[in-house]
């Protein structure tokens, strides 16, 4: 029997990879949107977050809710409006996911949200698993608790509810690695900072996978962590980038540039988290690039 999976922020980078390849699994696809859109094959456009939108009455029968919604943290330079609106769409798109919940007559089985790897506390030396309870208290760890927090209300009806804690996720012209990989185009990409902040990334494609993973066993629930087995120090990660591109690595970038370019924002360069995916690694999930090399050859191809 086809499913019916409902999809919030099923426009934007994650969402895209996403949707196609629910499609290519004969999957009937809603995409909540604010901008009204004709439907497609098997794709129908709901909206939602506008005066007088009602999406539960195009969502009953659906069986999962996957909720992506939320202002990018990718975009421009962090300062205190940015930050508010980061967190604010994040509450408000997940409020009204729990709205939509409570109205359908016949709920969902899964509420699968988005998460962030964010929400850890930085360290060179700790590896973290779900199982870490040494959280980070930064403006992104408190948001990504908030956050999961305000999802896992979902499951007072009767919804199993999964989180998705994502890593640096990497894609050719969308996500972190446009930006990082800049420098290395000018011929001037080198040392970050230290060089032994962590990166816990992972490419787009498994991303999609993993949620797809996720909505397939029902016995996961909680967080997991989407990000590959094969984390790495800037400096690793760097050289990896220049070999791919066929750049030099010298030039070094000092943290008070990337501070005074970025604001806030040059948390997610100068610090980081050696993150691992062990939620799905025990239920078998694989990853189609589990290191950063196969990753990136196939980015750049």
């Amino acid at each position: 029997m086809k499913k019916k999976i409902a999809i919030t922020g099923g426009t934007g980078f994650v969402g895209k990879e996403l949707t196609n390849a629910l499609l290519n699994r004969d999957t009937e696809v809603f995409i909540l949107t604010r901008r009204p859109r004709p439907p497609e094959t098997r794709v129908t456009y709901v909206p939602w977050l506008t005066e007088g939108a009602a999406p539960e009455k195009e969502l009953e029968g659906i069986d999962a809710i996957i909720n992506l919604s939320g202002s990018s943290i990718n975009d421009g330079r962090w300062n205190e409006e940015q930050q508010k609106e980061i967190y604010r769409s994040r509450m408000t798109s997940t409020a009204e996911v729990l709205r939509i919940i409570q109205a359908l007559e016949h709920k969902p089985k899964t509420l699968i949200n988005a998460s962030a790897i964010g929400v850890y506390a930085p360290s060179e030396t700790i590896t973290h698993t779900e199982h870490s309870q040494d959280f980070g208290t930064n403006f992104l760890a408190k948001t990504v608790h908030d956050w999961e927090s305000l999802a896992e209300e979902a499951a007072a009806f009767g919804l199993r509810v999964a989180y998705g804690r994502f890593g640096i996720i990497l894609g050719k012209n969308e996500g972190a690695l446009p930006l990082m990989t800049l420098p290395y185009k000018l011929f001037a990409g080198g040392p970050v900072g230290s060089g032994n902040q962590w990166v816990s990334w992972v490419h787009v494609h498994d991303v999609a996978r993993a949620i797809m993973f996720a909505l397939d066993h029902e016995e996961l629930k909680g967080p997991f962590n989407i990000t590959a087995p094969d984390p790495k120090q800037m400096r690793d990660f760097g050289k990896e980038i220049a070999k791919a591109l066929q750049r030099p690595y010298w030039i070094p970038v000092p943290p008070l540039a990337l501070k005074l370019a970025l604001g806030a924002k040059s948390q997610l360069v100068l610090e980081g988290q050696r993150v691992v995916p062990a939620v799905l690694e025990r239920h078998g999930f694989r990853f189609m690039f589990p290191d950063l090399q196969s990753a990136l050859a196939d980015l750049y191809k």
